[in-house]
């Protein structure tokens, strides 16, 4: 289906252009989303008579998106999970609840304007990107931790994701190296016990 674009869309096109999409794609969003239109003459030439308010829209939209992304660009904001003890979430985080995460903590988005690279599933620090306009995104973080008190932690640069085998395995190599030190003789140990072989010899012989 080619349709013709209200705005710009990432990896697609710019405003006004007229480009070729899947079916699916067209109808389930750029068409319910009023990003475009289809590209028949009717449609196009509607655009081209309402291109410079659109522009104009569009300049002052962004403008808004470029003050918004001032403030939360670089902004962290915490997701309480339950997880395992090596980190793993019990589930995952989704955009819906990083959108609830940025609204509570005072900037209001919506799930769409979050983007995942990737899933969640993971306690840690995560980098998160959010569309505030075509043209503008902004970059979080999202702080995932299992209490307030690990986000804490993590904020300040601790990793709570290491395996307990890891540990488990460092406690083994410390008490190997302690019994290794314990049996390895002291300075004078081995000569003292040659000289006690010696006296006992010498005390056997004079009661021979």
């Amino acid at each position: 289906m080619q349709v013709v674009l209200l705005e710009r869309v990432e990896k697609l096109g710019q405003m006004g252009d007229v480009v070729k999409v899947k079916n699916g794609f067209a109808r389930n969003f750029l068409l319910p989303r009023k990003k475009a239109l289809r590209a028949t003459k009717a449609n196009i030439e509607q655009f081209e008579a309402q291109r410079t308010q659109l522009e104009a829209r569009n300049l002052e939209l962004k403008k808004e998106a470029e003050q918004v992304h001032a403030k939360v660009n670089g902004q962290a904001f915490i997701v309480l999970r339950q997880a395992g003890e090596t980190g793993i979430l019990y589930g995952s985080v989704s955009t819906r609840d990083i959108a609830e995460a940025m609204t509570n903590g005072g900037f209001s988005t919506a799930r769409n304007q979050v983007i995942l690279d990737k899933p969640i599933k993971m306690i840690g620090l995560h980098d998160v990107r959010i569309v505030l306009h075509p043209e503008v995104s902004a970059t979080i973080s999202i702080n995932v931790a299992r209490t307030e008190e690990e986000a804490q932690r993590q904020a300040e640069g601790e990793d709570l994701t290491r395996r307990r085998d890891d540990e488990d395995e460092d406690v083994e190599q410390a008490a190997e190296f302690f019994e290794s030190e314990e049996l390895v003789p002291e300075d004078g140990e081995e000569e003292l016990s040659e000289v006690e072989g010696d006296s006992k010899g010498e005390e056997e012989a004079d009661k021979a």
